[in-house]
């Protein structure tokens, strides 16, 4: 083995121990029991590794510790799905390290064990969270659809900052809770026994107004309308991008795909109420 290779692997090592630490505290932190057996079980995967790597680097290093509270604070903030499957990112670059050397059945088995087993395990992870995200993909898209395209109609049509954050305010209130409103019956409809449809509601309601907010906000801060909408939709594109690579990562989809239609349909619409609040504006002949 090369000092390279040797150098490479001890890495692998290193990140083998530290993914056993985080998977550890995060067992600690379940209170759902098939959770909890699920992530020990990845814990002593992941250490079964680490002893296999000593083989051949010689060393037993220590974690990365920061590393450790990074992804558990991860998983704390956007769940433990998501934490699990950003970790898996740096788990297939081993992987190609490890098919490198088909001679070593040692690194084969990691592999192996890597690719398939910790697979099968995050599929069985309940996730509480997980079972609404369709509720709150309805909220977020509908909030920015259908909120960006008004925001962009009402700068043309009132052309005042504070009227636009204001009539807003009212109309995604009252939009939140309607769309609240149609979830909840929806989900109710529908009989699934995973859903409480009081749930689905809460969190189509959550998203819509979190959204709103945040594309308000410009509108109340700024006096100039016109750099208020251009922040607005900046922070609908951040928006949309930072949802949907959660999304990508915990349901192992495409990023850009999700990404690219979400901002033409958003922004498309919005253009379009934009000219509809000019047409409305000069045939009404109404100024503000």
């Amino acid at each position: 083995m090369t000092p390279e290779t040797k150098k490479q692997f001890l890495q692998f090592q290193i990140n083998e121990i530290t993914a056993y630490h985080i998977y550890k505290q995060l067992a600690a932190l379940q209170k759902n029991k098939n959770n909890k057996t699920i992530l020990a079980e990845l814990s002593e995967e992941e250490f079964g590794h680490y002893q296999l790597l000593k083989k051949y680097t010689g060393k037993l290093p220590a974690p990365k510790m920061r590393k450790v509270y990074t992804y558990t604070w991860i998983a704390r903030l956007f769940g433990l799905t998501f934490s699990i499957k950003f970790m898996e990112k740096e788990e297939k670059l081993a992987q190609k390290a490890y098919d490198k050397h088909p001679a070593l059945k040692e690194l084969q088995q990691i592999a192996q064990e890597e690719e398939v087993h910790e697979t099968k395990l995050i599929k069985l992870i309940d996730e509480d969270g997980l079972n609404y995200i369709g509720s709150v993909v309805l909220g977020l898209n509908d909030a920015l659809v259908e909120f960006t395209g008004a925001l962009a109609g009402y700068t043309f049509a009132l052309q005042h900052s504070k009227l636009v954050a204001l009539t807003g305010a009212i109309t995604g209130i009252a939009a939140a809770l309607s769309m609240a409103a149609s979830e909840y019956l929806s989900t109710k409809a529908e009989k699934n026994p995973s859903k409480n449809a009081l749930k689905a509601a809460i969190y189509t309601g959550i998203a819509y107004i979190i959204t709103v907010t945040i594309l308000i906000l410009p509108f109340v801060m700024l006096p100039n309308v016109y750099w208020g909408l251009g922040i607005c939709l900046t922070g609908a594109l951040a928006i949309i991008a930072i949802f949907n690579y959660y999304y990508s990562v915990v349901k192992t989809e495409s990023f850009k795909h999700r990404f690219v239609e979400m901002v033409s349909i958003s922004l498309g619409i919005a253009t379009i109420s934009f000219f509809i609040g000019y047409i409305l504006r000069k045939v009404t002949g109404i100024e503000l």
